[in-house]
């Protein structure tokens, strides 16, 4: 029954217009190419509201590609709603209320739904606490070095995992 009731509740809702506002806060709107890791050559070409375009670091042309507001308010707004379907999708036994569903589509715009399978599974099970962490400690990223690649923590996700794994750490609903 519980299952049943979440799944209705569930698919009802949408994220928030304060959580819209805190991804573009935390994402920041940029009108042309550019490496999420800090400084070119590093981390992952993007643009837009945090829109991958692909792994690894933007080439030199792309660097200098520019996007129009249309563009980049037409992928955050298609971003979002697979980031909501996602979650209603991978949540079905527990019911959320909107913080808890604001914050997992939040995770799920910045890491993609393959990256929250985990914390989707800790949530569904009602295993709060361990999705509260594991999403707090989401807070690393990949980048390109000489030698290769290494992971390191992006301190730019720190405060928006935590923002992300707060309604998480009590089972208050």
């Amino acid at each position: 029954m519980q299952a049943e009731e979440a799944t209705k509740g569930n698919a009802t809702m949408s994220m928030s217009n304060a959580a819209r506002a805190r991804i573009r806060s935390h994402e920041k709107v940029v009108y042309s190419y550019y490496d999420d890791g800090g400084r070119p050559g590093r981390g992952n070409c993007t643009w837009g509201i945090g829109t991958l375009a692909h792994k690894g670091p933007c080439t030199d042309e792309e660097l200098k590609t520019k996007v129009g507001a249309a563009e980049v308010e037409a992928a955050f707004a298609s971003r979002i709603a697979d980031a909501e379907h996602a979650v209603r999708r991978n949540v079905s036994r527990q019911i959320l209320n909107q913080n808890q569903f604001d914050a997992l589509v939040s995770f799920v715009y910045n890491v993609g739904a393959h990256g929250a399978k985990a914390t989707f599974k800790r949530v569904d099970a009602g295993d709060f606490q361990a999705a509260a962490m594991g999403i707090a400690q989401s807070n690393k990223m990949w980048i390109k070095t000489k030698h290769g690649s290494k992971l390191v923590l992006a301190r730019g996700l720190i405060q928006r995992r935590e923002e992300e794994s707060a309604p998480f750490r009590t089972t208050a609903k």
